[in-house]
Order: C-alpha cells, then structure tokens, then sequence
C-alpha cells in the first residue's frame, strides 16, 4: 500500500464474492438475494460494496435512508434500491423520482404519497412493514387490513412487499418468540391476500434466519452481516450446529491498517496518555498511532487491544485518544516509522477479529465495523 496513507481500510472481493455465493446457496436461484449496505454498508464502503455486490450476484441492495439510495443513484446503480428506514414527507418526491422502493408503516406517508404520485403520473412501488414482535418500525396487525384498503383507493401506489424483522433470533439458541414472530407474518400474509391485496414479495429473513430456517425465505432474504463475513453472533453459529447443518464458511471482507507516526524510547515509571492509565515497569519503546475513537477505535479498548506488526502483537498502552493511540513495540525488532500496522484483521497466524474487539468493548462485531469513520480510503484487494 502507498505510504501516501497512514490509515486505510482493506476490502477483500474475492471473500465478499464467496460469502454472497454461500448464501446464494443456500437460498437457490429463484429466490431474491437482498444485500444490506445500509450504514457504510456496515463501515465497508457503500459505494465500493454495493458494486462488488452486484457484480457477485446480487439483485437487490437495501438502504436506511434516502441519502444513501440517492447516493447509490448518482453513481449509475439502477438495480432495485429498497428504502429500510424512515424518509420525511417533504423527501418523498425526491425517492419517487429516483425509483426507491419505500418501506411504509404510517398512514400519513401514504397521503403523501397519493398526492405526489398524482401530480407526477408515476407509481411508487411500496413495502409494508408489519409489527410481529419487535415493536420498532411496523404496521398492527389489527391496522393492516385498513392500511392496505387506504392504499387501493390510489391508483398510483402499489404494494410490491410485505416484511417484518425477528426481535430474538441472533441472541438465543431458544428460537420459540421467532417463531411465534414467524406465525404472525404468515397469519398477516393471509388476512392481507384474502383482501385482495397481491403481495409479490414477501421477505423476513435476516442473516440469522437465512442462515438457520429455510421456511422464512418467503421471496427474498435481506443478508447483512453474513455478506461481509462476520457471523451476527455466537448463539446463530451454535444454533447451526445444534441444527445439525453443517456452518457456511463466511470470510471477514474487511481489514483496517495505519502506520508508525513515531517511534520513542520512555524510561521505567514513565506515564502513557491521558489519565495517566499505564505505567511502564521497565524501559519501553513506544510506536505512537494515527488512529483514535473519532476514526471509530473504540475508546473502551484503552489498555486492553492489541495490533500487529510484523505478524507480532503490540499491546495498547493508555487510553485511546481522540487521534492517537499509543502500543508496546519494546520486543518487536525491526520496527520502523510507517511500517504497516494491522488494527483489525489477519497478518502471519495472529488475528484481531471485529469478535475479539467486540468482546473486549463490551459490544457487538456490528458496532466495531460500523463505527469506522467514513472519511478514511476504503481500497479495494
């Protein structure tokens, strides 16, 4: 990598183009593969994600907001862009406009609708969001049958999907309240059709329930974590087991490297960072970091991550600053300034997984990836 740069992220093609042919196995041809880039595409790059995946194989991407669909427009994707999250009346036209599918749960959003498709004579293709369990975004069960009536009496909206989301799939090998969440959809589905209300696409499926129960494929299965590698928790990859399914082989997309920004000796007794957290008990050579918790390194790590150079671990020592940290390069020999630094991924046998990371934050693989700051290169492997 040029040593132009001093801190950017890895995205590995051939990993996400193996991850995505694993799930497109397990799903089958006829079933509609929806990637889930929303959130930088999880801290990978939504724009360099969302091109790789399409050229794997994949048919749809899935966004939270309007800025990211209008993001993916401007840069020629004209495949289905399906709208996850909440977009504002007053922005509406604008997603009419550029062809985003909606995910809709309000009936305000639906006048709106009625009265922009109208004036421009062009449809909009919605999703209906049902509430089974999770109590976030969702239409009652008991509101959906007035929901969709409302939406027949405008001949410019249309009703292209029906979905929901599992509350408790990712964290428990207990799979009775996705279930239970999973007899609701299925029971909406038929009050919805028995209205006669069509619903082409009828999708469910997270990671974890692509990856565990076939019956919640219905048309198309939204795939998030799993694409880039990262399994959505350890109970899901138990479950696999105790299911008696052989575990898909995912592979982490992403890598995040920085460089040497100095290199000092500090005597014994010496003080490091903010706080004055560590001491040294013996003489210590220093490699001081141009990374802190504004790029997205946790500030929970202080004086307890690692990173690699040279295929070695270099313990972190004090806190994470704002735009450095600081490591222990002390029995590391060879160690030069902008010598590459490993901060999340493979070098030699050492990893430094976003599950290792996680768990010494106190939080989620997810949290680790997405929380890496937009602005730094993603680079394309």
């Amino acid at each position: 990598m040029s040593k132009e740069l001093m801190q950017w992220v890895e995205l590995n093609r051939a990993a996400l183009t193996s991850n995505i042919k694993q799930f497109r196995s397990l799903i089958g041809d006829k079933i509609n593969l929806l990637a889930v880039v929303k959130a930088n595409a999880y801290g990978h790059g939504i724009l360099e994600i969302s091109k790789m995946a399409l050229k794997a194989g994949v048919g749809w991407l899935g966004v939270h907001s309007l800025d990211e669909g209008l993001l993916l427009r401007q840069e020629g994707i004209d495949c289905p862009l399906l709208v996850l999250g909440y977009v504002p009346s007053q922005e509406l036209e604008r997603a009419v406009t550029h062809g985003l599918r909606l995910t809709v749960y309000n009936l305000d959003t639906i006048h709106f609708l009625a009265q922009i498709c109208r004036r421009l004579k062009k449809e909009a293709l919605l999703h209906l969001k049902v509430e089974t369990g999770t109590n976030r975004q969702g239409i009652l069960e008991e509101d959906v049958l007035a929901f969709t009536q409302e939406i027949r009496k405008h001949p410019y909206l249309v009703v292209e999907g029906l979905s929901s989301h599992f509350a408790n799939i990712e964290d428990t090998t207990d799979h009775t309240y996705s279930r239970l969440q999973l007899k609701r959809f299925k029971r909406i589905i038929k009050k919805v059709e028995e209205n006669n209300t069509e619903i082409p696409i009828k999708h469910m499926a997270c990671t974890a329930a692509t990856i565990l129960f076939p019956d919640t494929y219905f048309d198309m299965v939204r795939v998030g974590i799993g694409m880039y590698g990262l399994w959505p928790s350890k109970e899901t990859y138990l479950s696999s087991i105790l299911e008696k399914q052989k575990p898909i082989l995912l592979k982490p997309v992403l890598s995040w490297k920085t460089r040497i920004a100095q290199i000092k000796k500090i005597p014994q007794g010496s003080f490091i960072g903010y706080g004055c957290t560590y001491r040294t008990t013996r003489e210590t050579v220093l490699g001081v970091l141009p990374v802190g918790y504004y790029d997205g390194y946790s500030r929970n790590l202080s004086n307890y991550s690692y990173v690699l150079i040279k295929g070695h671990r270099a313990p972190l020592r004090g806190r994470v600053c704002m735009d450095f940290i600081m490591v222990d390069i002390t029995d590391i020999p060879g160690v030069d300034l902008e010598d590459e630094v490993i901060l999340l991924g493979q070098e030699g046998e050492e990893v430094i997984s976003a599950d290792y990371l996680a768990d010494l934050a106190s939080t989620i693989n997810y949290d680790i990836v997405t929380r890496i700051n937009n602005l730094i290169p993603r680079v394309i492997i």
